[in-house]
């Protein structure tokens, strides 16, 4: 009989382990990862403090897996892109939700234009046209000889030009996570001119292009770059027009959507806090590549924790709502209507409020 000692056992374990890092390091995988050195995180203290403020909030209806935005018609209603391609409405005083229509996509970002017609950031066909009649038209499924490929979020200027992001020209919305591993700003935002018809690249190398919001005086435009924590101003007139600069940088999570309240006040749901492995991991292109190759379940994930900013004109944190339970986790827009804030979600099946902070 052979016996095994245990110095013999932990050879094994020690070329098993050596194995099965040379098998993971070998295996490719459609990701070209690049050097970056994150930001030290902001502590969650002072006017980044946690509180209860989003933790209960009102569920105004439960209408379908992940809300993603929310945005209030001419009608008075509600209106939501879920997962499963639906658009759907909560009509005043109801708590239910009733379809209005399918892209046969996944709807993320909605803005109503004056003539009432719905504009979607679908992830899977573009921007969209939805009229009254629940007609559906594609404006834009490629832009100067691209694709597009994960329209995120859409909003229209005081002049009509309709601004929407491409999140990433590498990866589709079925595969975000391996965009942040990789972290090649290839995210766009785009200008398109209904008038004209014509679509054009007005920012590119972006780190996720995600929320975007136009100032009030149509001056500018505000877009979050998710996997850099930050917010980018573009302006659009005066002087600095066709430039970019810094708006907010180094946030405490990932900015998802942004919505500009009546106030000036540039609200901005977080989809989930900063990861501090997927920090440390920035810089060393070779680990996320073997990140890359395991499985769903053992790579970094967002924590379940509900947050949102209101941040001022000069990019300060002027509001600050958290939801530590994780009841509201994911949360991918936080929308002024009226005196209330609506929650959306990226996994959520319910749109919920929370009062409107005045102060």
């Amino acid at each position: 009989m052979v016996r095994w000692d245990g110095r013999r056992w932990r050879w094994i374990a020690l070329a098993a382990c050596v194995a099965l890092v040379g098998y993971l390091a070998a295996w490719p995988v459609p990701i070209e990862p690049i050097a970056w050195q994150p930001p030290v995180a902001p502590a969650l203290t002072g006017e980044l403090a946690p509180n209860q403020q989003l933790t209960n909030a009102d569920v105004v209806a439960v209408v379908g897996e992940g809300p993603e935005d929310v945005v209030l018609g001419p009608d008075g209603a509600w209106y939501s892109g879920l997962r499963d391609g639906r658009i759907v409405r909560v009509l005043p005083g109801q708590r239910g939700a009733e379809d209005f229509v399918s892209t046969g996509g996944r709807p993320l970002g909605l803005a109503f234009a004056d003539d009432g017609s719905l504009l979607v950031a679908d992830a899977k066909r573009g921007l969209l046209r939805v009229d009254r009649d629940g007609e559906i038209e594609v404006l834009v499924d490629e832009v100067e000889g691209t694709p597009v490929l994960f329209a995120d979020e859409v909003a229209i200027a005081p002049d009509g030009t309709i601004w929407f992001t491409d999140a990433s020209t590498r990866f589709g919305v079925d595969d975000y996570l391996t965009d942040a591993l990789e972290s090649r700003p290839t995210g766009r935002l785009i200008a398109f001119d209904p008038a004209t018809g014509t679509a054009r690249i007005a920012l590119a190398g972006l780190h996720f292009a995600n929320g975007v919001a136009v100032a009030h005086d149509g001056a500018s435009v505000f877009v979050a770059e998710t996997f850099s924590y930050r917010i980018t101003r573009f302006w659009i007139t005066g002087d600095k027009a066709g430039t970019s600069e810094p708006f907010a940088v180094n946030l405490p999570g990932f900015p998802d959507n942004i919505s500009l309240g009546e106030s000036g006040t540039l609200w901005v749901a977080l989809a989930a806090p900063r990861n501090a492995l997927l920090d440390r991991l920035g810089p060393h292109p070779w680990a996320r590549k073997v990140v890359a190759r395991l499985p769903t379940a053992v790579r970094p994930k967002p924590a379940r924790y509900g947050l949102v900013l209101g941040l001022a004109a000069d990019g300060s944190v002027q509001h600050n709502l958290h939801d530590p339970s994780g009841r509201w986790a994911m949360l991918t827009s936080a929308v002024p209507i009226g005196d209330v804030l609506a929650l959306g979600s990226l996994h959520g099946h319910a749109i919920g409020r929370v009062p409107l902070p005045t102060n």
